[in-house]
């Protein structure tokens, strides 16, 4: 596990660089989690909620934006410890991207790094409207999922997924830039009011 977030931490900020300022994609986020009161330290690893994207380049940047956040509010990531396999959480992560033409009623096609799969949240609907004036470009709407389980029990104590579009192109359709924007949003006001969709700009 040694090393499997470093190159990402180390490109993330240079890939926001290229238009943090020009951002004004909403995000839509929706949170659940237990009724008791929710952790807020603690040691954890992060998980692919899909075995087979755990060495993507997509996943580890997604997965070094949710461990940064995961350590502002005080947790603490013990990838590449020694004692890893006693962490206290496991964090499982997925994020999907997909691409769709604003004249097409199809569905969209899927470039995803893995498949989504939930608790407490499964089936919650979200979408943000766009003004696409002008020529017409695809859409790229991209989700960050993430649930924080007990190792113990594998039980769940918070989930939370975060949506936004841009048009293809603009730099907030950029894995970079989506990924520390989804994952900020994410985990603003952790843990959130359960059930409950807000917008953060």
């Amino acid at each position: 596990m040694r090393g499997i977030y470093d190159k990402a931490r180390l490109f993330l900020p240079l890939m926001l660089l290229g238009g943090c300022a020009t951002s004004v994609s909403p995000v839509e986020v929706t949170r659940f989690h237990a009724p008791d009161p929710v952790a807020r330290s603690g040691g954890f690893l992060i998980e692919p909620m899909v075995p087979q994207a755990s060495d993507s380049i997509e996943f580890r940047t997604y997965a070094a934006a949710v461990s940064q956040e995961m350590q502002r509010i005080g947790f603490v990531d013990e990838a590449g410890k020694q004692t890893f396999a006693a962490s206290q959480y496991v964090v499982r992560v997925d994020a999907q991207r997909s691409v769709q033409s604003p004249l097409s009623s199809r569905s969209p096609v899927s470039v995803g790094v893995g498949g989504s799969t939930g608790s407490y949240g499964s089936g919650v609907g979200l979408g943000i409207g766009f003004d696409l004036s002008g020529k017409p470009k695809n859409i790229v709407t991209t989700s960050l999922s993430v649930q924080i389980r007990k190792r113990a029990d594998n039980s769940a104590i918070w989930e939370g997924r975060a949506v936004t579009q841009a048009k293809e192109g603009a730099p907030a359709s950029q894995p970079g830039m989506a990924a520390a924007k989804l994952a900020s949003a994410l985990f603003s006001g952790y843990p959130g009011k359960s059930g409950e969709t807000i917008t953060v700009k």
